[in-house]
């Protein structure tokens, strides 16, 4: 089945913030471009590790206008995130960007309240209908209360042309064939569940891990594009475990997800403080350093 979007590896890039809450520029300068030059032409910003929930309207337009000039370059594929309490909140952020000149957005349901089904496919008529000339990927995670799986998207295809991609690296398997067999929108899994959408037709890669290890992360999708299955979880396994070793000694702590995110990208070599917005709390620089030991020493030689 034709796919609405291209297939591609997605990656996030997070927000460096100074003592004073304030956006690190040229770091986030370099950080875009190291994404880019890493090989990942498809990037994002504001999803939950971009903090997106968290910014003002200011930081949000700043921030959007950095990133444009950032992502301009041929073949480059750059994705605002918009989280939003309500329709209305969310429509003015993507405006904001879209009169910056992106016209790929990813957007989450309002969390206030669970959606019913005729709310969620009011949200998506209301936000996806204000920009015709856009693209949008639904980012499906649990914060919002509300799960969307295949019936929900069969129903929203036929109503809203413009969405075309999912983020959900939530699918178990049995969800991921469906998915990706019954709809005709393009699904971003994640590292884990990647492999169980590659077995039943096309589908993406949305990657936590990609900028700490990007030759193996890009290895890894083309693995599943090929449809080589062995090399698919034979790396599949590799990446969890090195994932796993690396944010043991941070684990058991109630951190939300850009905590992690922010030292995957430091362990990929740009300077990232791992400051949150308020009221969030990072990861302290000891265990930073104990993490980053236990991911050199146990795999540093297949990360070169």
């Amino acid at each position: 089945m034709a796919k609405r979007y291209h297939q591609a590896v997605l990656a996030s890039c997070e927000i460096p913030w100074d003592e004073n809450y304030e956006l690190i520029e040229d770091v986030f300068r370099a950080e875009a471009r190291h994404t880019i030059a890493s090989g990942f032409n498809n990037l994002y910003i504001f999803g939950t590790a971009g903090e997106g929930y968290a910014v003002t309207m200011s930081q949000f337009r700043e921030i959007v206008g950095i990133f444009r000039e950032e992502t301009t370059g041929e073949g480059v594929h750059p994705m605002v995130g918009v989280i939003g309490m309500s329709t209305g909140q969310v429509v003015e952020k993507v405006g904001a960007a879209h009169d910056a000149g992106f016209r790929m957005f990813q957007v989450s349901l309002p969390p206030w309240g669970e959606l019913t089904d005729a709310e969620y496919m009011r949200y998506f008529t209301d936000v996806c209908g204000s920009f015709p000339d856009s693209g949008f990927l639904h980012y499906n995670l649990p914060r919002p209360k509300r799960v969307l799986v295949t019936e929900d998207y069969k129903r929203l295809q036929d109503a809203v042309p413009n969405l075309v991609a999912t983020k959900y690296t939530g699918a178990p398997p049995a969800e991921c064939a469906r998915l990706v067999k019954e709809t005709e929108i393009q699904h971003f899994l994640g590292d884990n569940n990647f492999p169980f959408g590659c077995l039943r037709g096309e589908c993406s890669l949305l990657t936590s891990y990609g900028p700490m290890m990007p030759k193996r992360t890009l290895e890894y999708f083309r693995y599943g594009v090929e449809g080589d299955f062995e090399n698919l979880f034979r790396i599949q396994a590799r990446i969890a475990e090195a994932a796993d070793d690396f944010l043991g000694p941070a684990r058991g702590r109630a951190m939300i997800d850009g905590a992690y995110d922010k030292m995957i990208v430091r362990a990929g070599g740009v300077p990232m403080p791992l400051r949150l917005l308020s009221p969030y709390e990072g990861v302290d620089e000891a265990t930073y350093e104990e993490c980053l030991r236990g991911l050199m020493e146990k795999h540093g030689d297949w990360l070169e």
